[in-house]
């Protein structure tokens, strides 16, 4: 998927980069499959907590509660053919197909990454984790320690890419900015002019 740049300015002293491969969902299609992909998402998840249960309801779920009579939804059509499937694997089975399809559920899809710049205080940096259950991966440079923003090239692959990095005062290597989407040099050079001027304001 292609990547886009964010640019949000909170206030005169800070601006936020933000770079994703995210859909845009600007169009009423596009939407609309948004918005079917989290029903979707839902009826999984309550498909996967209905089949655990049931895989564990001799020991937890065989009588009725205050709130759900048991062995009315185990006597149901759906309810039995549920207990019916459960029932023929093993435990270990239901636990790792569970696992996986959870997996997929609360997998984002997408990638987002942005940096953070505050005059006189520093910037930060941050990269979205896989899941919707974790928190991005930060890291927060002062300006004290930042001697130079600055944008490289290096091959990967057979491929030139280029990418921005932040030289850390008393680090052997450079803090590389959007390490996972490197995005086009156009929006790095973007990012590049925009966070010099934020933080160094008439200096950059």
């Amino acid at each position: 998927m292609p990547v886009h740049l964010i640019l949000r300015r909170p206030s005169p002293t800070t601006v936020s980069f933000t770079v994703s491969n995210a859909s845009k969902h600007t169009s009423t299609p596009a939407r609309v499959l948004f918005y079917l992909q989290i029903l979707l998402r839902a009826l999984i998840f309550l498909c996967i907590v209905f089949c655990d249960i049931a895989k564990v309801r001799h020991s937890f779920f065989h009588e009725d509660g205050s709130l759900v009579r048991w062995t009315a939804v185990w006597s149901s059509p759906l309810g039995s053919f549920v207990c019916r499937i459960v029932d023929a694997h093993r435990s270990g089975v239901v636990a790792l197909v569970s696992i996986l399809l959870l997996y997929c559920v609360f997998r984002k899809g997408y990638t987002e990454e942005s940096l953070l710049v505050i005059r006189g205080l520093g910037i930060q940096t941050s990269t979205s984790s896989a899941t919707y259950l974790s928190k991005a991966a930060t890291r927060f440079i002062p300006t004290t320690q930042i001697q130079d923003i600055v944008i490289h090239e290096a091959f990967k692959g057979f491929e030139v890419r280029f990418y921005l990095a932040v030289i850390v005062e008393g680090e052997p290597d450079v803090v590389v900015v959007f390490p996972k989407l490197l995005p086009r040099r156009a929006i790095l050079e973007e990012v590049w002019r925009g966070s010099r001027r934020c933080l160094y304001d008439a200096k950059s």
